[in-house]
């Protein structure tokens, strides 16, 4: 049993997903102003860190794409979290909502980027993939729409 490790796609999964629904509560406005520190600090530690884990732990099974994807995937949450505490501090004041919609962007291309190699992978994986785009697309357009109006 030394050296195997439990198969880490579960954790990396539940991570992205549970983090994703609780940010869009908030983004959505379903859900009060103040749980954005709750929101903000899931995403560091579940959504970002768990996740990151996960991707190291991909690496050891021998599964590049498990281990690029959550391992990226569990750095946006840590950025994104750290980017907006950072905002709401203070500390980036000078970004503007053109900034946000540059970060959604790139992370949206790189979405593109798994889900075009999903198709060699599984069904499952280019829905996964193919929803991942279609939400960065989304949030990415939100941000331009309120940035340039």
């Amino acid at each position: 049993m030394a050296g195997k490790i439990a198969n880490p796609a579960p954790l990396g999964l539940f991570g992205f997903g549970l983090t994703t629904v609780l940010l869009n509560f908030e983004n959505a406005g379903i859900s009060d102003k103040a749980l954005l520190n709750l929101v903000l600090s899931h995403g560091f530690f579940y959504g970002g860190l768990a996740q990151f884990c996960a991707g190291m732990w991909e690496f050891k099974t021998g599964n590049t794409f498990g281990a690029t994807a959550f391992t990226s995937y569990g750095a946006f949450w840590i950025s994104l979290a750290a980017f907006i505490w950072g905002h709401e501090g203070g500390l980036f004041a000078m970004a503007g909502q053109i900034d946000m919609f540059l970060y959604f962007a790139t992370w949206g291309v790189l979405s593109a980027g798994l889900w075009l190699i999903t198709f060699r992978i599984s069904k499952a994986l280019v829905f996964v993939f193919g929803s991942l785009v279609l939400l960065f697309a989304l949030l990415a357009i939100g941000e331009y729409s309120t940035a340039v109006h």
